[in-house]
């Protein structure tokens, strides 16, 4: 498995993953179409679909030029986001399987930041990476614009359930920003400390700090470490106004 990882537009992520056993790939929100063309161009891949996480236009807006320029025929998202997603052909729903090349992909229904919002969840090679979109950020979540606290806090709940050692690759770069509010939660909190500084020495040189893991998110996330839905609403209200 080989996560390659596209910075788009501002902020935002979309990732090229490929089977490197048989050279398959998928493209991950095709946020913008040419550096997600630029990008397969340059590794030379073989790109089967792109897969959208959910249906805001800063993860779909390049769906419709990078399936053109690409052949490619399928576009993926949640089955209620139906006239949503530009050039969406496959409507998936929570729990349904497939296979990019030899690798093991589902899909996991993880509402809150949007109803529609899906996780993609991909083994092989002896690794497994979820692509979460905005549901779960690198110790943050998505703003409530369609779920509720509830949704929220039963989606992360379910993602914080797969293995340790997962890696996370989210949808933007705000890790620096959450885990300050993290530090804000949970001052005490030496996991975050230290997170900081990482994500820190990584920004300034200039690299992404994409990918997380799921045991960092369950020691660092202060929504996924919220213990029931209100503390969770009561923290994504503080996290909107929050200026560190």
């Amino acid at each position: 498995m080989r996560v390659e990882i596209v910075p788009c537009l501002s902020d935002n992520y979309a990732y090229v993953l490929t089977c490197e056993a048989t050279g398959q790939s998928a493209i991950v929100d095709a946020s913008d179409s040419a550096p997600v063309l630029e990008a397969v161009a340059r590794a030379g891949r073989r790109v089967a679909a792109i897969w959208s996480t959910h249906h805001h236009h800063d993860h779909t807006g390049g769906n419709e030029a990078v399936a053109a320029a690409l052949r490619v025929s399928e576009v993926l998202g949640h089955s209620s986001d139906r006239g949503r997603i530009p050039a969406q052909t496959r409507f998936v729903e929570h729990g349904d399987a497939w296979q990019l090349g030899l690798l093991n992909v589902r899909v996991l229904h993880i509402p809150g930041h949007t109803t529609g919002a899906v996780a993609y969840v991909v083994s092989g090679d002896g690794q497994q990476a979820v692509f979460t979109g905005d549901t779960l950020f690198v110790a943050g979540c998505g703003r409530l614009f369609e779920g509720t606290p509830e949704m929220m806090h039963a989606s992360l709940a379910r993602l914080s359930q797969l293995h340790p050692a997962t890696l996370v690759y989210c949808g933007h770069e705000y890790t620096e920003a959450n885990l300050r509010f993290a530090s804000h939660v949970e001052p005490g909190n030496r996991d975050v400390a230290a997170a900081l500084v990482a994500a820190s020495e990584r920004r300034m040189a200039g690299q992404p700090t994409v990918p997380s893991t799921v045991a960092s998110e369950i020691a660092c996330n202060p929504f996924v470490r919220a213990r029931d839905a209100g503390e969770l609403g009561a923290r994504r209200k503080a996290k909107d106004s929050f200026r560190s």
